[in-house]
């Protein structure tokens, strides 16, 4: 029998993330939000690239983040209530981790396997913050995927891209669940 850590596995069953909307303060500060990081940075990482790092934003920076939407998004004519959707995830948040795929070149490990590793330390902050006691969501949006933004906003080299913003804080209410996949009806088992 393999010995099971039941206390981690009842959680990954029941872990609901929390809407950005309802973070409020505190955040975790530096040193609670190291071991997050830490955990998160021991994701699978075929050829040990470590094909992403962290920009952490909080106070200041989150509204120079918002301001620099706002800005952006108006000089490239999104829409208004796009502009203000985006620029919201960022006022209000109390912590933003920005988790930055970084391309590196490989002749071993093709680009989709970093792309594929920096989603999974996404998912490992998330997990992490809310196993922690946070609330946290995964976000990510127009500003993520436009690179003239990110390269202006957040320094991003052009080999570099947002996997996600995970926002992390203390969840004011806890929503209820949501509608889960039926497993047999995404499973195929093949077994001869």
């Amino acid at each position: 029998m393999p010995d099971a850590n039941t206390a981690v596995l009842d959680f990954l069953l029941t872990r609901r993330s929390r809407p950005a909307k309802l973070l409020q303060a505190p955040a975790p500060d530096r040193a609670e939000l190291m071991p997050l990081l830490t955990a998160a940075a021991r994701s699978p990482d075929h050829g040990k690239l470590e094909p992403w790092r962290f920009v952490v934003l909080q106070g200041a920076g989150l509204t120079r983040l918002a301001e620099a939407i706002g800005r952006h998004g108006a000089a490239t004519g999104r829409p208004p209530e796009d502009i203000a959707k985006a620029r919201q995830h960022f006022e209000d948040s109390p912590l933003c981790v920005a988790v930055i795929e970084v391309q590196k070149p490989s002749d071993k490990i093709p680009a989709i396997e970093q792309s594929y590793s920096a989603g999974a330390v996404c998912l490992a902050l998330l997990n992490a913050a809310l196993a922690a006691g946070w609330g946290a969501n995964w976000l990510s949006g127009w500003p993520a995927h436009d690179p003239a933004f990110c390269e202006s906003a957040l320094g991003l080299a052009e080999n570099e891209r947002v996997a996600g913003f995970i926002h992390i804080g203390t969840a004011s209410a806890t929503p209820p669940d949501r509608p889960r996949p039926e497993i047999d009806a995404i499973t195929t088992w093949r077994t001869t």
